[in-house]
């Protein structure tokens, strides 16, 4: 199933997506606007619709407000190379970004003057059940679902210090979706990823060259961590981001620039910048 979060009229909503049609969910008795509040007998309900209908609406944050999102750095080698003396990490490369980041698809971001604005198109996973000191063989029972995330990053502010922390949580810099796919993605790690920009390719891989792939990701997180339902892990990016370019061909985002990330299965997360 895929299920979305809608604003129609000014109103958020949660909604079953299929093909651009919607099936509210609160006319099935489904109240909560959360994700991570639905329980067992509203995922019955939701296996039961399959009527769908056309509105005017627009996306909004699958993640939470009270939800964390953790971020994993350098987790495809071809990405490390484009960072200078970048070095293979012996364990996942963990930070934040805060709240004000969560943005849907469709998003507009604000690149700001001389921020040197990057797109980092990634795969996004979201705990379903409060996770502790998980095996890495049980890793994947605890995941909810799947969906389209986009690292925004100023390179200008992250690597101002040694704390990506600032420089990774502008305003809507982590649009994400469309939805979130649940139940359907049977192994994360054979997932084609592409980005594009004004149409034009910039990123095209796959999950399966993932450094450290997502049941090491929420295992090696758990230990530390305690992950809660609702919780996100963005698993990081491929090379083909517009720092790894040489620096005469680096035209950073902004001015009506359009970013499409596209996984397979998942769907295409659009933003576009100014």
């Amino acid at each position: 199933m895929k299920i979305a979060a809608v604003n129609i009229n000014g109103q958020r909503h949660l909604a079953l997506y299929n093909n651009g049609g919607l099936a509210l969910l609160d006319d099935y008795g489904i109240k909560t606007t959360e994700i991570s509040s639905l329980s067992g007998d509203d995922f019955k309900k939701i296996h039961d619709i399959n009527d769908f209908k056309d509105y005017d609406f627009s996306f909004e944050s699958i993640i939470d407000e009270r939800s964390t999102l953790m971020c994993i750095g350098l987790n495809y080698k071809s990405h490390v190379s484009e960072h200078e003396g970048g070095k293979v990490p012996e364990t996942p490369v963990v930070f934040t970004k805060s709240n004000n980041t969560f943005a849907g698809s469709g998003a507009t971001v604000e690149a700001g003057n001389g921020m040197k604005v990057d797109y980092e198109g990634e795969l996004c996973v979201m705990i379903g059940k409060m996770a502790r000191n998980v095996p890495e063989k049980d890793a994947l029972d605890y995941v909810l679902g799947y969906f389209v995330g986009n690292d925004v990053s100023s390179r200008l502010m992250q690597f101002k210090t040694t704390q990506f922390y600032l420089g990774k949580s502008f305003d809507n810099f982590y649009p994400h979706g469309p939805y979130i796919s649940i139940d359907e993605i049977k192994d994360p790690q054979k997932l084609k990823i592409q980005t594009q920009v004004n149409g034009e390719l910039r990123q095209n891989s796959n999950t399966e060259f993932m450094i450290f792939p997502v049941n090491t990701l929420i295992s090696y997180i758990s230990k530390y961590i305690t992950l809660r339902p609702g919780d996100c892990i963005s698993t990081g990016t491929p090379a083909g981001v517009i720092m790894g370019m040489p620096e005469e061909k680096q035209k950073w985002l902004g001015n009506g620039d359009r970013v499409d990330v596209t996984i397979e299965s998942l769907g295409t997360l659009s933003a576009t910048f100014k």
